[in-house]
């Protein structure tokens, strides 16, 4: 078969596409296509290699665009790349190559989403565990992660409940504020001691700054 144009495509500069004996046959990326020329014969396996090497390479631009909004794990990559129909074989090679150049490592990943959500929307183990299995991050990674972070999970507990404070601060009763802000915060997976701790400091300033007293004492 007689490569006869090549022609680079009007919504994609990095691509070409190839025409084979006067008629289209695929596209390529641009720096496969440099490697033809007018006239050039290309046999049937040539054609397939380069078919191939170019599922290759809009793979791996599937997966940086993907990789580009924020850190994944590796599950949640060939979970993506699956649903775009890509086939195995091309999805374990992308794998193995953004692993090899550290773009995807669930080490890190772990650690990642763990600090995101402590600086931003603080969680208890139990929740950063479970959203972790859920991105298919393995349980030793996740509690390696978990030892590093050194969570004080009453502090956490605490700016959690303090970001919500303006939808509690008006209620006056014990009862009721404890039944709210508990709720809240075992939700976000925090565990019953750091939610009572958390709960009761919030509970507390409210009382105070509504006493305008200034005194933790007269919270009760």
């Amino acid at each position: 078969m007689r490569v006869t144009r090549l022609e680079t495509q009007q919504r994609d500069r990095e691509r070409v596409n190839v025409y084979l004996e006067g008629n289209f046959a695929f596209g390529l990326a641009l720096i496969e296509a440099a490697r033809l020329r007018v006239g050039q014969e290309l046999t049937a396996e040539e054609v397939e290699r380069l078919k191939q090497a170019d599922q290759y390479h809009r793979t791996h631009d599937l997966a940086l665009n993907y990789l580009s909004y924020r850190p994944r794990s590796v599950a949640e990559l060939r979970r993506y790349l699956r649903e775009k129909t890509v086939a195995d074989e091309h999805i374990e090679q992308i794998v193995e190559r953004l692993t090899a150049v550290g773009l995807l490592d669930d080490d890190a990943f772990a650690r990642f989403w763990m600090e995101n959500r402590e600086a931003h929307r603080p969680r208890g183990s139990r929740a950063l565990r479970y959203e972790l299995q859920q991105k298919g991050v393995d349980e030793q990674t996740i509690q390696d992660a978990l030892e590093d972070l050194e969570l004080d999970e009453t502090e956490s507990a605490y700016r959690a409940a303090a970001q919500k404070r303006s939808r509690y601060e008006t209620t006056t009763d014990r009862a009721a504020f404890f039944r709210k802000v508990g709720g809240f915060l075992v939700r976000r997976g925090f565990g019953w001691e750091a939610v009572r701790a958390a709960t009761e400091r919030l509970w507390c300033e409210c009382q105070t700054a509504r006493a305008g007293e200034g005194r933790e004492e007269n919270c009760g």
